[in-house]
């Protein structure tokens, strides 16, 4: 670029920016308050929270959820513990509430957003464009839809992108000593990743790969030993549950798969974030053959594989996270050096074939970037956008931008819902549903009887034992590993007062044994679900 250039480009840039960081920066706010909407919410908005909750009241206690869910009460949870260790000192201040649960959640996506904008800024410089990568992250549908949740997830995403991040210039630390604890750091945040979440275990991979890759004694001193920690972590879980962690958390989640969810997660994933996955896949090609592999190109290209396991029963478009993140980081780091002109091409057969003949537009195609990246923010920004369309604030700017809900709730979501496995979840709850909720909860404390829920909040709230964890239930038998005969005779005693059905989500004999003993009296709408309320057959 000439000097010339620069002061007629500065001022369209500039104005870009400004305006992708004002769009970007609504849809930050969009997601703040959503994460407080549902930290106000007393019951299970994404299926499966309340079983998550149980988890941490269970820790809390000092007992594992990992069980025998062949006998009463018929539970047992599927996920590491980390998370739900960190959440259970609010057990004794909060006691059975999701709100604490959520805040985690939300804090741990803040944290990686935070993480990404110092990543692109530590490599490139750029304090405006860090800032729009991070935003970039939140605004992802993907990452707003699970980011507040009583779920587990966006907390293993922030300990896989911290561990990245930390040990990204990791070969570069002269000093002995301080390389040896960001290393033993970095592990660690691995480590705490598996044990949040099964999904990590593809980012060690990347991790380790690339550290092999530029040093492999130091990849397999410290793989050595965290593999021996990792392992030995398994074993005691093992042991302590008489087998029911391996049972539960990784015989129980090898699911049946759906190849069309997957192509069509895909496809969504690429149809929101194309605009920065193009400049990411474009950073890794550039390292490939003029640079040096970096620790994001690999994680990228390894969490873009992670994409391929979001055909399993019971997963979806958070699969997709950690890919994100790293798109963010890479696509932030490319906009960065194309703002600074720091694009260097050694002579080599793709150099001299494809770059060296465009030299003479070199300025125009630096001027052009100067004006393309803002503007590949504030597309994606449009690319992304979601919203609610009620309320005092959020329903006059619907009405300004002409803007009808397209899900089935009052709220606009660019996502659509074209894929299998995508959560229809972002819209607001309102205090209709929190009222529906407490009806549910009247009917579970009158109940002449056991209740089993798919919704395990209202058992809670009414102060009654959950019974059953439907999904793990459904994962065990799939698997062979269930024998749900005592649930069955339990059915057929007709020993439960009520039963509640929000997707039917039981194994199919127990479905059978309930569908012959129980019939349905009332429906509740709350949150956009009907809730079946079912009691036993009248002789």
């Amino acid at each position: 670029m000439t000097r010339s250039n620069k002061p007629v480009l500065h001022l369209p840039r500039t104005l870009l920016l400004a305006v992708a960081t004002i769009l970007l920066g609504f849809l930050a706010f969009v997601f703040v308050a959503y994460a407080i909407n549902l930290m106000q919410f007393p019951f299970d908005y994404d299926q499966g929270e309340g079983f998550e909750l149980i988890d941490t009241i269970m820790f809390s206690r000092g007992e594992f959820p990992f069980r025998d869910s062949d006998v009463y009460p018929f539970y047992a949870s599927n996920y590491p513990p980390l998370y739900h260790v960190i959440a259970a000192p609010f057990v004794p201040l909060a006691g059975s509430a999701y709100w604490y649960g959520r805040l985690l959640g939300f804090l741990a996506t803040l944290i990686a957003a935070a993480a990404i904008s110092y990543a692109v800024y530590r490599a490139g410089r750029n304090r405006w464009i860090a800032l729009l990568a991070g935003l970039a992250f939140l605004a992802s549908n993907t990452i707003y839809h699970v980011g507040p949740l009583f779920r587990q997830h966006m907390m293993m995403v922030m300990f896989e992108t911290l561990a990245v991040i930390l040990l990204a210039g990791v070969n570069e630390v002269a000093n002995r000593t301080r390389r040896r604890w960001i290393l033993l750091l970095g592990v660690l945040l691995l480590l705490a990743a598996g044990y949040t979440k099964q999904l990590a275990a593809f980012t060690v991979v990347a991790v380790f790969a690339w550290l092999f890759i530029r040093q492999p004694r130091r990849a397999v001193v410290w793989g050595i030993g965290f593999g021996v920690a990792a392992a030995g972590i398994f074993v005691w879980l093992n042991f302590a549950t008489n087998g029911e962690w391996w049972r539960n958390v990784i015989a129980a989640n090898i699911n049946r798969y759906n190849l069309d969810q997957t192509i069509g997660l895909y496809r969504l994933w690429f149809s929101l974030h194309g605009l920065l996955i193009v400049p990411a896949a474009l950073l890794v090609i550039y390292e490939l053959y003029f640079d040096r592999i970096s620790i994001y190109s690999a994680w990228f290209v390894v969490a873009i594989g992670v994409g391929a396991a979001s055909g399993q029963w019971g997963a979806g478009d958070s699969y997709f996270a950690t890919a994100i993140a790293a798109m963010c980081i890479l696509s932030g780091i490319f906009a960065a050096r194309t703002l600074r002109g720091e694009w260097a091409f050694s002579a080599n057969y793709v150099s001299r074939a494809l770059i060296f003949p465009l030299r003479r537009l070199a300025p125009v195609l630096l001027g052009a970037g100067a004006v393309g990246i803002p503007l590949i923010y504030l597309l994606y920004g449009a690319a992304v956008f979601h919203m609610p369309t009620q309320g005092a604030l959020f329903g006059d700017l619907a009405r300004v931008l002409n803007l009808r809900p397209n899900t089935d709730y009052a709220f606009y979501d660019s996502a659509g819902r074209i894929a299998g496995g995508y959560a229809d979840i972002g819209h607001f709850t309102t205090q209709a549903d929190i009222d529906a909720g407490w009806r549910i909860v009247d009917q579970v404390r009158s109940a002449d009887g056991e209740v089993m829920s798919e919704d395990a909040g209202f058992s809670l709230m009414a102060g009654r034992q959950p019974v059953g964890n439907p999904t793990q239930l459904l994962n065990l038998w799939m698997n062979g590993l269930l024998d749900s005969s005592a649930l069955i005779d339990m059915i057929n005693a007709r020993e439960f007062g009520l039963i509640i059905f929000r997707g039917q989500l039981y194994p199919v004999d127990v479905l059978q044994a309930i569908a012959a003993n129980y019939e349905r009296y009332e429906t509740i709408q709350m949150n956009g679900f009907e809730y079946l309320l079912l009691r036993p057959r009248r002789p």
